[in-house]
């Protein structure tokens, strides 16, 4: 009986789905140049034999097919009970493994890097996040804004390759600001009409950045949800739970931000040397660190992971692995190596592989007390953390500081699209969501570096050739 019942579940399934003429309406065409990357574009598709990491939390299943149709999952379970339907392109992939599409929520569409680089990625980057498995991203600050939303609408529209993206406004600070892309604003009015501006042009968050005082931060967060979009912050004159308490949707980067853990902090100040402060200094068993954690998963506040782009800063890690190198424009790699041997070399450095492992142990003090933590790569810094290679060796962090496979697939997906508002669509592998999914060679739960190992991208049911995307951008990254 429950063999029927199951059956009947998985025909209304594809009964339904079939009407998804629907759903295919969505997909748009892709054009000549988007089609030379991709591999797999038929109306039906089965992926059999893999061993499937859901991305709910739920356990590792081996041995599993998954049936995709007019770009949706209609069916997933044992390949001894699930046959492809009739006339669907069989794809046996015994050896390896499938993850939900990664859903980055720090993947800026710009790039910086040693000696002072600060370039667009509109070429390399959606090229790099697909290629890596990265199949949605969160802008989560914005350079350019205009850039942002047009290579969304060019990616939408079929006509280049890349992630869905989520776009977020240029940055909103105070105090003079500390760049030339973010907006400084010095009054709530300020704060409150760059908000308005920026939802009225398409942006779905905004983010507030480190000098930004209370009383202009809560301007902006109110102003925001009076318009459906939602608020982060990479905060220090303002602290976490300060954060919180004016209603802020999420927060980034974790441990080395929140200045509830700096004594020297003062109201609407950013302190000098925060992030090697908190780093040496706090105590992640204290009790300052618990208030901090208990207020976020109380008040519903997740948070985001971005330990990729903090390694490059820290001395001895394995930070210049070749795939990387390869892919930097020549002068962009001279000058990381050289600022890497600095860093290397220094016997007295400013942030330790310590500080890094500190900062993931906080991230899973978090996840273990019900909080909802999300990951991106943040591709910025001295520019050691690549595109979509950074959001892979977020998986690797992870695990380093004491994530399981399970979990830290749940935090590269389902938890991303949860943020979003949007798990109802996509970030796991159940029927019914968008077929965003990622094929690796090997057993993930066995080797954290199989993630590396990506050999086609499924976005909306399209099979993308990793290979042909990353082939691309070599040597091209830091220069567009």
């Amino acid at each position: 009986m429950r063999r029927i019942l199951g059956s009947l579940v998985a025909a209304v399934a594809l009964l339904a789905l079939a009407a998804a003429g629907a759903s295919a309406a969505q997909r748009p065409q892709l054009s000549a140049g988007v089609r030379g990357y991709v591999n797999v574009d038929t109306v039906a598709v089965a992926l059999t034999g893999v061993t499937l990491i859901d991305g709910t939390g739920g356990p590792v299943r081996p041995n599993q097919t998954i049936v995709i149709r007019d770009g949706r999952i209609v069916q997933v379970g044992p390949a001894a009970s699930v046959r492809p339907p009739a006339g669907a392109l069989v794809m046996n992939l015994p050896g390896h493994t499938v993850i939900p599409g990664i859903v980055g929520m720090h993947d800026h569409l710009f790039y910086t890097a040693a000696g002072g680089r600060r370039v667009q990625m509109n070429y390399t980057g959606p090229r790099l996040y697909l290629g890596s498995g990265v199949t949605t991203i969160r802008t989560t600050g914005s350079n350019a804004g205009y850039a942002d939303i047009n290579l969304k609408a060019a990616i939408d529209g079929g006509n280049v390759p890349g992630p869905t993206i989520y776009v977020t406004a240029p940055y909103i600070t105070g105090g003079g600001g500390s760049a030339g892309h973010m907006a400084s604003v010095e009054s709530p009015e300020a704060a409150r009409r760059f908000v308005a501006y920026w939802a009225g042009e398409g942006a779905t968050w905004i983010k507030a950045y480190t000098n930004i005082t209370r009383e202009n931060l809560k301007a902006a967060i109110d102003e925001a949800h009076a318009h459906g979009l939602r608020a982060t912050g990479h905060l220090c004159s303002v602290s976490f739970r300060e954060a919180v308490a004016l209603g802020i949707d999420n927060l980034e980067h974790g441990l080395l931000t929140d200045t509830d853990f700096n004594p020297e902090k003062t109201p609407d100040t950013c302190p000098r040397n925060n992030m090697v402060t908190i780093g040496r200094g706090v105590d992640l068993a204290g009790p300052e660190v618990q208030q901090t954690i208990r207020t976020m998963v109380d008040n519903h506040v997740s948070m985001t992971s971005t330990l990729a782009v903090y390694e490059p800063f820290a001395p001895n890690r394995p930070t210049k692995d070749e795939r990387t190198l390869s892919a930097m424009a020549p002068e962009v790699r001279e000058d990381y190596l050289r600022q890497r041997e600095q860093i290397d070399t220094n016997p007295n450095p400013v942030f330790t592989a310590d500080m890094l492992l500190k900062s993931v142990h906080f991230e899973k003090l978090f996840y273990d007390a019900g909080g909802m933590l999300g990951a991106g790569v943040d591709p910025t810094g001295i520019g050691g953390a690549l595109a979509g290679y950074g959001d892979q060796r977020n998986y690797e962090l992870l695990i380093e500081g004491g994530f399981s496979p399970i979990q830290a697939i749940q935090v590269m997906t389902l938890n991303g699209a949860t943020i979003l508002q949007a798990d109802s669509a996509f970030g796991s592998v159940e029927a019914g969501k968008w077929a965003d999914l990622v094929v690796l060679r090997g057993d993930l739960t066995t080797d954290p570096s199989v993630i590396r190992a990506v050999t086609t991208v499924f976005k909306h049911g399209v099979g993308y050739d990793s290979a042909a995307l990353i082939a691309s951008v070599q040597g091209r990254v830091g220069v567009n």
